[in-house]
């Protein structure tokens, strides 16, 4: 009963999250759902709630979208979602999570200290971003990071990036889920029939609040937001491996 109840308040609060700044559920949800329902079904449902939530999300932003930039960094996430499947199978995803949590703390730490200094947007930054973000979401489920260091070293506009993120997101999810379906690494939750409606509920309810406040809060506010969420998101990765280290 509980352990249902959390799960849908941590679904409610990341795609309340992920409205405001682009790219929350992940880092918001990812934590609490692998702690409550275990590493594996933990981050299934990560996928599958974040390729809903950011569904949903598109049809409001839609013309705010830069294609483009969503374009290359889609193509090459995907490219390096299959790498990531075969990787869970080899290495303990205790350690994947460990360096992945500090690798994105580095990162964050170098982007913010850049202060005025914006990097010119290039191919190969899109392309590097891309292919980090789709590893890292396949393998710890937490793909935004890398997007929001690039996002921040480049100058991209907080309203561009948060919509842009949205079909970003929906691709790189569903690319995930049909990978490890096929290569046999995970299945679907075995959960109740009510607590899957209870959760998309929780989706839609998350999104509508999350929709108010974007209202109210101002870009630069929403930036701030995303790097604090990006910053929790690394540290519950790392905290998150060395606990399965330890068990």
């Amino acid at each position: 009963m509980w352990t249902t109840v959390l799960v849908i308040a941590a679904v409610l609060i990341g795609s309340s999250m992920q409205r405001i700044t682009g790219m929350g559920f992940a880092l918001v949800a990812a934590p609490f759902l692998v702690l409550l329902l275990g590493p594996v079904d933990g981050v299934i449902l990560v996928n599958v709630c974040g390729a809903l939530t950011a569904g949903i999300i598109l049809l409001r932003v839609f013309r705010q979208v830069d294609w483009r930039r969503c374009g290359i960094l889609a193509i090459c996430a995907v490219i390096a979602i299959v790498p990531g499947s075969y990787v869970l199978q080899f290495v303990p995803v205790a350690w994947l999570e460990i360096s992945i949590g500090v690798l994105v703390a580095v990162g964050l730490t170098i982007s913010v200290n850049l202060g005025r200094v914006v990097l010119r947007d290039r191919f190969s930054f899109r392309v590097l971003a891309g292919m980090a973000s789709g590893f890292m979401n396949t393998t710890a489920g937490v793909g935004g990071p890398a997007v929001s260091i690039y996002a921040i070293a480049t100058g991209w506009p907080q309203r561009s990036f948060a919509a842009t993120m949205q079909p970003y997101f929906l691709t790189i999810g569903l690319a995930s889920l049909a990978s490890k379906f096929t290569l046999g690494s995970a299945d679907l939750p075995h959960l109740p029939v009510i607590v899957w409606v209870l959760i998309g509920c929780a989706c839609v309810v998350g999104l509508l609040v999350g929709d108010r406040l974007t209202t109210v809060i101002e870009p630069h506010v929403a930036r701030r937001l995303l790097v604090i969420v990006a910053y929790l998101g690394s540290f519950a990765t790392i905290v998150r491996g060395v606990l399965e280290l330890l068990a």
